[in-house]
């Protein structure tokens, strides 16, 4: 069976990932199976640039296909910051709750029908030697809660509100996240780029 690597080592993205790719003819591993590869160092100015790389520089450490995705929350208010810094806006090494309490802290004053945003999230495929195969993008729309609700999903979903259901991601079950959410829409076009990649490699 075939190996595809996901360029994370971020416990809740790749179990999500890994779920959402459930019946693939790959064997779904992550940069939790290979503790030699460095960290990768997110200086990319746009998600596409940060998801190449990342899938690339695991490619050529481990001479295997390899799949990144690179997501962030864009909050209209902030001028779609934090965006591409999502994970690191609140510090290097900060926990979720942190970053999380950042965010509240800088919508602290604007109301809650002024409180749009959308999670983004950008999916680049290569192969084993680092030559760049694909990328995909899927977004989800919302809007930021004023408290964190919910203990479901990781990262921001717990403030991330979806009107259509007066509920956070955090609240959701995964079910229906795994339908709706910015990563599942990316992820539903991947598995058609992968199926034309493997289709043409046959």
């Amino acid at each position: 069976m075939k190996e595809l690597i996901v360029a994370s080592r971020n416990k809740g993205k790749v179990g999500e990932i890994k779920e959402l790719l459930a019946g693939l003819v790959f064997k779904v591993t992550s940069l939790e199976d290979y503790p030699h590869v460095p960290e990768i160092i997110e200086d990319g100015k746009t998600y596409r640039a940060n998801a190449l790389k990342k899938a690339r520089e695991t490619a050529l450490a481990t001479g295997k296909m390899a799949m990144s995705d690179d997501s962030g929350i864009e909050v209209k208010a902030l001028g779609n910051a934090p965006g591409i810094y999502s994970a690191r806006f609140a510090g290097e090494g900060a926990s979720e709750k942190a970053r999380n309490q950042k965010l509240f802290k800088m919508l602290k004053n604007v109301p809650m029908s002024k409180r749009q945003a959308r999670y983004r999230c950008v999916i680049a495929l290569v192969d084993a030697k680092g030559k760049e195969l694909g990328v995909v993008e899927g977004t989800c729309s919302g809007y930021v809660t004023t408290k964190e609700q919910g203990q479901n999903g990781f990262g921001f979903d717990p403030l991330f509100l979806l009107k259509r259901y007066n509920k956070t991601f955090g609240q959701l079950p995964a079910s229906l996240k795994a339908k709706i959410s910015h990563r599942a829409r990316a992820l539903k076009k991947f598995r058609l780029l992968l199926s034309k990649v493997t289709a043409g490699n046959s």
